[in-house]
């Protein structure tokens, strides 16, 4: 007589082995019912049902008949598909939307992940935002169309060291003299200065000018870089603005010799020009920062005449309608005309 009632303890919770797959198999050509199958392994019967649906697929015979089998190896393929695909549906599936989105603000517009990202929750228009480490993980692991090659900043690498170059003169009031109130940033109005070559030679070069509290950015073509250019340049950019002395508080530039002299035509509009130390560029960080967004449009090695006006104004004007972090997503150009605005 067969015996059907099997003392084996029954474990619960656990997922079905591959050598209980073949134990189901060999008991269900035998003709065994679902229950006795579940005594033989120590399975509930419901667990050998659910096993058999998944395995099960429709087979045809010599004549062409068609017939229904059960393979262990089926059941195991399915079953793992299934939970792949089981619960609720992922962040990146979600943020479908926003994906799409960030793709062409980076690939397009060169905006950086947590701009993306800071800019999408503040304009709360999609669905699913995730936060900026997620982001990077996509680009990481490959998920969306952006790849970190498409990130400047993520593959700069500084390989120089600086090194100290001895005394340089002093063109005018040192920096340690300004004021404590342009350091914080509490105040609109305070300016730092540089210029940009595209090659070391006195080919044409870049004025750029950026206003410490908004950000905002002025990128000006002159002929040469030297003194009497860059002060022709900043008289024509004076004249754009009726209150001088209200938006152009201060301004700070570096010791090199194209400023020679600021400090006099500072003198004549009323404003008042610091110079940082010799070979201290942090201490012009935001005009630095801002050089560095101009870099990858303008590019060294290339003269500054190969690229038009249309080009130059182009990159200012994503400079300042680019959003920042530090402005809490606004653009340079929104806080900078609230400021213009109330000095008019």
């Amino acid at each position: 007589m067969t015996h059907f009632h099997s003392n084996t303890k029954k474990r619960s919770y656990t997922h079905l082995t591959e050598i209980e797959r073949g134990q189901i198999a060999a008991y269900r050509e035998q003709g065994l019912s679902l229950r006795e199958i579940g005594e033989k392994i120590g399975r509930d019967h419901s667990t050998v049902s659910r096993e058999l649906k998944r395995g099960t697929v429709e087979q045809i015979d010599t004549n062409r008949k068609p017939y229904k089998k059960y393979f262990p190896d089926v059941g195991a393929r399915v079953y793992e598909e299934n939970r792949r695909n089981c619960g609720a549906p992922t962040i990146l599936m979600a943020s479908w939307e926003f994906i799409l989105f960030a793709e062409e603000k980076i690939l397009k517009d060169n905006w950086s992940p947590d701009v993306v990202v800071g800019y999408a929750k503040k304009q709360n228009t999609f669905d699913s935002v995730p936060c900026t480490k997620t982001l990077y993980n996509w680009i990481d692991n490959g998920d969306i169309k952006v790849k970190n090659m498409d990130l400047v900043l993520k593959l700069r690498r500084k390989t120089k060291s600086s090194k100290s170059k001895g005394n340089k003169k002093v063109l005018g009031t040192s920096i340690e003299e300004r004021p404590e109130s342009i350091d914080t940033r509490e105040e609109f109005g305070h300016w730092e200065i540089d210029t940009v070559l595209g090659h070391k030679s006195k080919d044409q070069a870049l004025l750029t000018l950026v206003e410490r509290k908004t950000r905002m950015a002025i990128v000006q073509r002159i002929p040469g870089k030297n003194a009497p250019e860059v002060r022709d340049a900043l008289e024509g950019i004076f004249q754009e603005y009726p209150n001088v002395q209200k938006t152009f508080k201060s301004i700070t530039a570096d010791n090199g010799s194209e400023f020679s002299e600021l400090s006099a035509q500072g003198k004549e509009m009323g404003i008042d020009v610091y110079f940082a130390h010799p070979y201290a560029s942090w201490e012009r960080g935001t005009n630095e920062r801002h050089n560095g967004l101009l870099r990858r449009f303008i590019k060294k090695g290339q003269p500054i005449h190969a690229y038009s006006d249309q080009h130059i104004a182009e990159v200012a004007n994503w400079m300042n309608t680019f959003p920042r972090k530090i402005l809490n997503y606004e653009t340079p150009e929104e806080n900078f005309a609230q400021f213009v605005d109330c000095v008019a």
